[in-house]
C-alpha cells in the first residue's frame, strides 16, 4: 500500500487548482486521483451540443493562470477543457495525476492517523484528503415509472450519446435547466419532432457574448496588466449582480427585462404564457440564452407543462392522459448536488459516513471542513455555490485556507485537525441567518434545496465576503485529533 502525504480526489477546476497551489507552496508529496482517463471534470464530461459557460471567460479561470487567447467572452466547453489540460503541463503537475483511479471508499484510520483509500487503481494511505469531486459531477436521473422499459435510446445530457444520430428522430427532452437551454436550440433544426417537458419555466436573460478580437488577444499577451484590468472589471460587474439575489425587490428590473425579451421572441400568447415564470427571478438559476425561446416557437417543437405520469415503450404519458410518441429521451435533469454519492464513501472517526453526518442537510465549516472528519477538506462544499459570478473565486479562497491549515500543522507538529462542532454550528447558523430574506428563500422549488427544503448549495452573499472570511486559518475553531488517543482543543493562538 503506497503512502503519501496528501490525496486529492477529482481533477477538475478544484483538483487541478489544489495540485498547482500545493506544488507552488512546497507540498510536493501528493497525488491527484480521478475516475476518468483525462482531467477536466465537468468540462470533460459535458460534451452536449452548445455546451458553454455562463460566466465570462476572464473570470472563469484561475487568477494565477490567465489565458490571453480566449476566443469568446463566454467560453465553450472545448476551450475550457483545453485550458484545464494546458494548466496541467504549464505547471508541471502531470506526474502527480493518477487517472482511472476512482475513489471507492475512504476510511479514517485513527490508529495511524491516515486516510485509507480504496481506489479502482489500488490502495493508498494519505494523511490529508482533499475532496474536489465538484457539485456537478453525478447526473441526477429521475425515478420515472417505466423508464427501464423504454425501447428507444435514453441518455443524460452529461453523458451525451454522440453515436446516436438525432436526425429525423422524435426526441423528448425532460428538463428546462442550464443544459437544456443550450442543447435544445442546437438539436431542434435536425430532429423531426422535439417535445420539451417543462416542470417550471425558467427566467432567461440575454447572453451578450461576443468574439474576442485578435487585437485584444495580442494586447492581453504582451501587456498582462490589461487582462488583469479586464478581469477586475468583470469581477466588479458580476459582484454588483448579487444585489438582486440578496434583496429581491431590486431584481424586479431584471424580471421586466426578461419578460420584455420573452414578448419579443415568442409571439404566440399561449406559448408565451406557458414560458412565463410565476416565481421571483433568481429563486431558480437564471439562464442566459439568445436562441432558446426562439427555438421553442419552431413548427417541430411542442412544450408540455403537464407532469409525466409514466414512460411507455415508445413514448411518454402525461398526467392529463396525453400520449407523446418518442424514440429518444434526453434527460436534462441536472445533478445530485445536495446528496453527492461521494459522501457515502467517506468514513470519518468512529466509522460514521459523511452521508450520515449530512443527514438531513449538508453542513461544513466555511464550506471546507467537517467536524468528525480529521484532515478532510472540501472544495466547493456546502454553501459555496454562486448565482452571480465564478465559483473559481470560491475554489481559490478555499485553497488559501487549506494551505494555511497545512502550514499551521507543519509549524506546530499537529498531525491531524478538524473543525470543532461548535465552530461548525456557528458558521452554519450564520449562513442560515444570511439566507433569510434572499431570493433563494422566496418559495420556489429548485436544485439549490435539499430534501428537507434547506438551501445547502448557495453562498448567501458576495464572493468578496466569502473570500474575506477565509483569508486566514483560525486555530481556535479547530481541535487536534491525537493519533490513537482522545481529541483535544487546539490552543488559542494567532491565526496563520
Amino acid at each position: 500500500m503506497m503512502e503519501i502525504d496528501i490525496a486529492v480526489v477529482g481533477a477538475g477546476f478544484g483538483g487541478l487548482g489544489a495540485a498547482i497551489q500545493l506544488q507552488r507552496a512546497g507540498f510536493t508529496n501528493f497525488l491527484v486521483f480521478d475516475r476518468s482517463d483525462d482531467v477536466g471534470g465537468t468540462w470533460r464530461d459535458n460534451t452536449y451540443p452548445g455546451c458553454a459557460c455562463d460566466v465570462p471567460s476572464h473570470l472563469y479561470s484561475f487568477s494565477f493562470a490567465p489565458n490571453p487567447y480566449w476566443s469568446d467572452t463566454f467560453s465553450g466547453q472545448q476551450e475550457i477543457w483545453d485550458y484545464l489540460r494546458g494548466c496541467v503541463d504549464r505547471f508541471g503537475v502531470r506526474p502527480r495525476l493518477r487517472l482511472r483511479h476512482e475513489l471507492r471508499r475512504a476510511d479514517w484510520d485513527s490508529r495511524r492517523g491516515r486516510w485509507r483509500l480504496d481506489t479502482s487503481g489500488g490502495a493508498y494511505l494519505a494523511r490529508v484528503l482533499i475532496c474536489a469531486t465538484g457539485p456537478l459531477s453525478e447526473p441526477a436521473v429521475p425515478d420515472l415509472p417505466g423508464l427501464d422499459d423504454f425501447t428507444g435510446t435514453v441518455f443524460h445530457s452529461a453523458r451525451w450519446r454522440h453515436d446516436h444520430d438525432l436526425t429525423g428522430r422524435r426526441v423528448a427532452v425532460i428538463g428546462t435547466g442550464a443544459s437544456a437551454v443550450q442543447f435544445v436550440p442546437r438539436i431542434q433544426p435536425v430532429v423531426a419532432r422535439l417535445t420539451l417537458f417543462q416542470r417550471t419555466p425558467a427566467w432567461v436573460m440575454s447572453r451578450r457574448s461576443r468574439r474576442i478580437t485578435r487585437l485584444e488577444q495580442t494586447l492581453f499577451r504582451r501587456l498582462p496588466a490589461t487582462q488583469r484590468a479586464a478581469r477586475a472589471g468583470v469581477y466588479l460587474a458580476r459582484e454588483a449582480l448579487a444585489v438582486g439575489f440578496l434583496h429581491p425587490t431590486v431584481s424586479r428590473l431584471a424580471a421586466r427585462r426578461s419578460l420584455r425579451k420573452l414578448r419579443h421572441e415568442v409571439a404566440d400568447p399561449g406559448l408565451r404564457a406557458t414560458l412565463t415564470p410565476d416565481y421571483a427571478i433568481g429563486c431558480k438559476r437564471v439562464l442566459l440564452s439568445d436562441d432558446y425561446w426562439p427555438a421553442l416557437t419552431r413548427g417541430n417543437v411542442d412544450v408540455v407543462s403537464a407532469g409525466i405520469s409514466r414512460i411507455a415503450a415508445d413514448g411518454l404519458v402525461t398526467a392529463d392522459g396525453a400520449y407523446h410518441p418518442a424514440d429518444t429521451i434526453i434527460l436534462g435533469t441536472g445533478f445530485r448536488v445536495t446528496d453527492p454519492p461521494v459522501a457515502s464513501r467517506i468514513h470519518g472517526r468512529g466509522g460514521r459516513t459523511l452521508a450520515e453526518a449530512w443527514t438531513p442537510s449538508m453542513r461544513a465549516y466555511r464550506g471546507t471542513g467537517v467536524a468528525g472528519f480529521p484532515n478532510l477538506f472540501f472544495l466547493l462544499g456546502p454553501n459555496t455555490g454562486l448565482g452571480h459570478t465564478s465559483v473559481v473565486l470560491m475554489v481559490e479562497a478555499q485553497l488559501r485556507l487549506i494551505l494555511a491549515a497545512l502550514r499551521h500543522q507543519r509549524a506546530t507538529g499537529v498531525p491531524a485537525i478538524e473543525p470543532t462542532a461548535e465552530a461548525q454550528r456557528r458558521w452554519t447558523e450564520r449562513v442560515d441567518r444570511r439566507m433569510r430574506g434572499t431570493v433563494w428563500q422566496s418559495g420556489c422549488a429548485s436544485w439549490y434545496l435539499d430534501a428537507s427544503g434547506h438551501n445547502t448549495t448557495i453562498w448567501p452573499g458576495y464572493a468578496t465576503g466569502y473570500r474575506w472570511r477565509l483569508r486566514r486559518f483560525r486555530p481556535a475553531d479547530h481541535q487536534a485529533v491525537e493519533i490513537g488517543g482522545a481529541d483535544r482543543d487546539l490552543e488559542r493562538s494567532d491565526a496563520v
